[in-house]
């Protein structure tokens, strides 16, 4: 009787330690052992987009450099704006780097590690629409937005009319075709365009913090994978002392937005 006694409970505690390893494991490790799966759209330049087929921007450089420092392979895997948290929920990735801003609402079901990014919001609109000198002037007004995204809530807090537009580009589109009057924006995305679109026929304009403050962007993971947050926040801090995070923001921005 004793000796039956003793291993069931020497089953338990092995089950016990089994659990508790688990419990450990799933919030320390990444999807796939070794690498660091991310997120992203991979169609925002400059944050992350395309060039002859390849995948680049400064996203995916900072992803590669944060991969680097925390001993893993970044592995990214492109995906829709609206599919992004779907697949973060689902596992399918460790984290969204993607442009992504902190916010309330967010930060009750996720976690976010250090902003690499202080991000500060234009309107654009044509260069000779005088009907729009500021936000105020949005009531009513359409304007393309992303679904879900910080800019869609930016411009529903104005009372806009928001019509959905898939990327960047293509909200362009819709401002010259018309089909749009505006649309609120990041101004290092605009610039970036515009370099390839001269004479475009649109224009900026800074929207004051008083307005909408400044937007801290940061990686996005679940809830759970709070090792997996700190370990990253380690590595973030890292480029940031030795230079990594400056260099790669002039690089594709022409000044330091990590500040």
């Amino acid at each position: 009787m004793k000796k039956r006694m003793l291993v069931i409970l020497t089953m338990v505690a092995a089950m016990v330690l089994v659990l508790t390893g688990c419990s450990s494991n799933s919030s320390s490790e990444t999807k796939t052992k070794g690498t660091l799966t991310i997120g992203l759209e991979g169609t925002y330049a400059p944050y992350s987009y395309r060039e002859n087929g390849k995948l680049t921007g400064f996203e995916v450089d900072f992803a590669k450099a944060l991969a680097k420092k925390m001993n893993l392979k970044a592995k990214f895997v492109p995906t829709k704006w609206d599919s992004l948290i779907a697949g973060l929920n689902s596992k399918t990735f460790d984290v969204v780097i993607n442009n992504v801003g902190e916010n309330a609402s967010r930060k009750k079901h996720y976690i976010f590690a250090e902003p690499y990014v202080q991000s500060k919001s234009v309107l654009v609109t044509k260069a000779n629409d005088t009907s729009i000198q500021s936000v105020d002037d949005l009531k009513g007004v359409k304007v393309a937005e992303g679904t879900g995204t910080d800019n869609y809530n930016k411009a529903k807090k104005f009372d806009a009319k928001i019509v959905p537009s898939s990327d960047f580009a293509t909200t362009m589109s819709m401002i010259k075709q018309g089909r749009v009057q505006a649309t609120i924006n990041l101004r290092e995305a605009f610039l970036t365009w515009e370099k390839d679109n001269k004479n475009s026929g649109l224009k900026y304009t800074e929207i004051p913090t008083s307005k909408l403050p400044n937007t801290k962007i940061a990686p996005l993971l679940n809830k759970d994978s709070t090792k997996l947050r700190d370990k990253m926040v380690k590595a973030e801090k890292q480029l940031r002392k030795d230079g990594t995070l400056k260099r790669l923001a002039i690089k594709y921005f022409g000044q330091d937005i990590s500040k």
